[in-house]
């Protein structure tokens, strides 16, 4: 979502600041030559053996292979948790690095005729990206090309980034950690190196591989003899089984509106003209397979539209620079389906399912409106689609009610997967499969008007390079379930509840039941603090509503699992009261199973932790140390076990240690 860093120096920065907890974190770092390892295919989910994720997240039609378990020439790279770094950004922490010649060799695990991969090349000198090929063969036959491009990958820079790796500051009046300062108020000024911070780094591209091929088939990807690029690194391969093109003869054609099939030339206008026929004799659009050019919106409203599948039917379009700003304040457009806005009523019985919308979006404004999918749309469904390279794959902005989005596939976006933005009711976001948001994967925001009655269910989050895998700000009697969260990057959570942002107050309840997170909770760089797998943020309201956090699953979490915490300019204004935790399962902490850095209070009944790294309990309240002991009490409802919420804990003893040592837990395995 569009968020504002806070320029100034922040509360808990310590005096003389390191980056200590990514130097910490670089000892879950290491760089090493790889073998050939055992041809066998190992298959993972969220870079794990599936049976530790069984249930959760998104149903998807591939099976994801790590690069770091195929064979390979290649050199493995991390793991490492540091920001800024190329393992970092990787699924599982860890990928494979390859020089000219070499390869990483996958055997498919079933059969498949599609592969996706996802990959990272070096940006050009001055920005902009470069292209370099990736030979693809099979059982060791003639080798298809894949044309890799880091043209929308490499952002720089603080927020809201930039292109160019060789910008000074683009807030030199910010705090900032690397120096413990701000720059433009320190003499003599401090040397700040280029580029600065470093991030986004992978992309993914998708190849038919003209032919189906079987389980323990081999496919290899190789780095041929000339390449432009000085490296290449293969994090995945995911292989998928794609059925034939979806038909329709009883539809209103593109084709015979005069849409170009090719993508040489625009088809948006024949995209107008085949809806409005459409709607006039109550008939769906279809959409055959082809790439189509168009590179402005597409206004729905009242309509179905179907493509052949999203491997065959793909909308595709360039960014175009507005001549004046529009109203809303885009300074460009671009390829997306958007719904009335709500101030004119929004849309209605919206129905868009299996195509593709590919963006041209390389930059970050937050004022464009550049996503896949926008507008209002209520009683609407979006099914089966893939986004990629726009801004943020589905936004909406409400008030709207009773949209139904479900097993779409969001990837390499500017900013959030998706987000609910303002009065979004009674809406459905399940079986979608996000990785690579700029932002948020998954949001609800309630600015202005309360979002209610939503349920994020069965998601699949992976890869969020900033803030959360997913996120709720504000709203009321929402639901988040059986999701699966995975490495996110920097500077958010797993599963954030946070009242900021100017988003409503939480009121009725929220909860929050049978999610996994993985390799979750990061280094917060404002802050210079690590946070929780599942992190609530009090900064602008106290956070009192009901909140049941039933049946989670915390795995592999690099400092603590649960965070409360609010600002230190409102510590004693703002607290959070009312959550409760039950049946679940904390599976290696690097620091402490919860920290508490708020006024409040949380039960706690059956939840299992093991392999904590640091006191079961960090409790700094709101930091006053007083004789009554800590601002932020707990409650034992029984059956913790593991030992982490000792008796001595209870209710509300100081523990604080406001940077505690990481220690990196091992593996989760079955509990």
């Amino acid at each position: 979502m569009s968020r504002s860093i806070i320029p100034g120096r922040s509360w808990w920065t310590a005096v003389t600041v390191t980056t200590a907890a990514a130097v910490a974190l670089g000892v879950m770092a290491g760089v090493a030559t790889a073998s050939a390892v055992s041809s066998a295919p190992v298959v993972t989910r969220a870079g794990l053996d599936p049976s530790l994720v069984a249930g959760r997240g998104a149903r998807v039609d591939f099976v994801e292979q790590e690069a770091e378990n195929a064979a390979t020439n290649g050199t493995t790279i991390g793991p490492d948790r540091s920001a800024y770094t190329l393992p970092a950004e990787a699924s599982g922490r860890t990928a494979v690095k390859l020089a000219s010649g070499q390869y990483v060799e996958f055997t498919l695990p079933s059969a498949a005729n599609a592969i996706t991969v996802r990959y990272s090349i070096p940006d050009a000198p001055n920005g902009g990206g470069i292209t370099a090929p990736l030979d693809v063969s099979a059982n060791g036959g003639r080798a298809k090309t894949m044309t890799l491009t880091s043209q929308y990958s490499w952002l720089y820079n603080q927020y809201p980034f930039s292109n160019d790796p060789n910008a000074g500051l683009l807030h030199p009046d910010w705090w900032i950690t690397e120096c413990a300062c701000v720059p433009a108020a320190t003499t003599p000024a401090p040397v700040i190196t280029s580029p600065f911070r470093p991030n986004h780094f992978y992309d993914e591209q998708r190849l038919l591989l003209g032919q189906t091929y079987r389980a323990g088939d081999k496919v290899r990807l190789t780095v041929p003899a000339g390449s432009k690029a000085a490296w290449t690194v293969i994090d995945l391969l995911d292989s998928e089984l794609v059925g034939k093109p979806h038909v329709d003869l009883v539809a209103a054609n593109v084709l015979l509106f005069g849409a170009d099939p090719t993508g040489r030339r625009d088809s948006a206008d024949a995209f107008d003209r085949a809806i409005a026929f459409a709607k006039r004799w109550h008939l769906k659009v279809y959409v055959p397979p082809g790439t189509f050019q168009v590179n402005r919106h597409i206004l729905v409203d009242d309509v179905t539209i179907e493509g052949a599948g999203n491997w065959y039917t793909i909308v595709k379009g360039h960014e175009v620079a507005l001549s004046t700003p529009a109203p809303d304040g885009s300074v460009h457009t671009g390829v997306g389906f958007y719904g009335k806005d709500a101030a004119s009523g929004g849309s209605r019985n919206v129905h868009l399912a299996g195509f593709a919308i590919e963006g041209d979006v390389r930059e970050r404004i937050d004022t464009d409106q550049v996503n896949g999918v926008g507008g209002a749309m209520s009683d609407s469904t979006v099914d089966g689609l893939y986004l990629r390279h726009t801004k943020v794959g589905l936004w909406f902005d409400g008030p709207m009610t009773n949209l139904r989005i479900t097993d779409n596939v969001i990837v390499d976006q500017i900013a959030d997967g998706l987000n609910f933005h303002t009065g979004v009711t009674n809406s459905l976001v399940s079986n979608n499969f996000v990785r690579n948001s700029g932002d948020d994967g998954l949001a609800m925001w309630s600015e202005k008007t309360q979002n209610a009655g939503n349920t994020f269910d069965h998601n699949t989050v992976q890869t969020a390079v900033l803030a959360n895998g997913i996120a709720i700000y504000g709203g009321t009697d929402n639901t988040i379930s059986n999701n699966l969260i995975a490495d996110p990057i920097r500077e958010g959570s797993g599963i954030q509840v946070g009242s900021r942002f100017g988003a409503q107050a939480f009121t009725g309840h929220l909860w929050i039941t049978g999610n996994t997170t993985v390799r979750a909770g990061t280094y917060e760089l404002n802050w210079n603090i690590g946070l929780g797998a599942i992190w609530f943020y009090a900064l602008e309201k106290n956070i009192d509503a009901d909140i049941q956090v039933v049946g989670n699953s915390f795995l592999d979490n690099t400092y603590n699992a649960i965070m409360l915490v609010s600002d230190f300019p409102v510590k004693d204004q703002y607290s959070i009261t009312n959550v409760h935790f039950a049946d679940t399962k904390v599976d290696g902490t690097g620091t402490s199973v919860v920290s508490g850095r708020t006024a409040g209070s949380v039960s706690f009944g059956n939840v299992d932790a093991r392999n904590v790294g640091a006191v079961g309990v960090n409790n700094c309240g709101s930091f006053n140390f007083t004789p009554a002991g800590s601002e932020f009490s707990m409650t034992d409802l029984g059956g913790n076990d593991g030992g982490w919420l000792a008796p001595w804990l209870l209710p509300n003893t100081i523990t604080c240690d406001d940077r505690p040592s990481v220690v990196p837990p091992p593996a989760p395995s079955t509990w």
